[in-house]
């Protein structure tokens, strides 16, 4: 168990270090206003061609952007939950480990949101609304990737009936799939936006996982020593 907990937190680390290394790479190779008003971009070539190739899709921006609001739901559901059996069971430490890890996990992922608006690494390729916005990493993409591939692991171990969990966990997956294509189809981000953003979720999902691991190799841990004390008051 301790050799599978380091070997994810491994990962972890892993994940971050490719985001970090992606973003100083955008910020370094082939930095080229090609943007509007003369912004700038790194990749520029690559990031340019993708954009031409997808062209400028403002309905799918606009349904992508409604279609954030599923992932909002779904994270506002499990806050109820954690809420629900904070009341019921009258204190936090009650509360299912996986629910708290998961309340941390979003403040992270907000966290990480309200940087990059702040250090802009660079600018939509097209102006919203007549106005420059943040595009790296795509929040859209951070919201999904982080909100869809959480649940499904809550909704693994949550729901009894097979069939219902397949379903669940496959209408998860394919609506993940089609926001985050859609996003890069609709050409509002640069492709590097997308992939960093990639990058950026799957350090973050990555340690909700070694976390919530943390927790569930103790109760093994335990059974192992409840089973000799009662193999030792046997024996005596």
């Amino acid at each position: 168990m301790k050799q599978n907990s380091a070997r994810q937190f491994g990962i972890t680390l892993g994940l971050f270090a490719a985001f970090a290394l992606w973003t100083a790479a955008i910020c370094r190779i082939d930095v080229r206003a090609i943007g509007p008003e003369g912004t700038s971009v790194g990749f520029a070539a690559w990031n340019g061609a993708v954009h031409r190739l997808t062209g400028v899709h403002m309905t799918l921006y606009t349904v992508t952007d409604w279609l954030g609001l599923v992932p909002v739901g779904i994270g506002l559901g499990f806050a109820v939950l954690g809420l629900i059996q904070l009341i019921r069971r009258r204190s936090l430490l009650r509360v299912d480990f996986s629910i708290l890890v998961l309340g941390v996990f979003y403040l992270l992922m907000l966290a990480a949101y309200l940087f990059f608006e702040g250090y802009v690494i660079n600018y939509r390729p097209v102006l919203i609304e007549g106005r420059l916005e943040a595009s790296y990493p795509s929040s859209t993409t951070i919201l999904v990737l982080c909100v869809i591939p959480t649940a499904m692991l809550q909704l693994r171990g949550r729901l009894r009936s097979p069939r219902l969990r397949g379903a669940a966990l496959w209408s998860l997956a394919v609506f993940g799939a089609a926001m985050v294509l859609g996003r890069l189809i609709s050409g509002v981000h640069w492709c590097t936006d997308i992939l960093g953003a990639v990058l950026l979720c799957a350090g973050l999902d990555m340690l909700y996982v070694s976390v919530c691991g943390l927790r569930s190799a103790r109760p093994a841990q335990t059974s192992r020593r409840d089973c000799v004390s009662r193999t030792l008051r046997s024996g005596l």
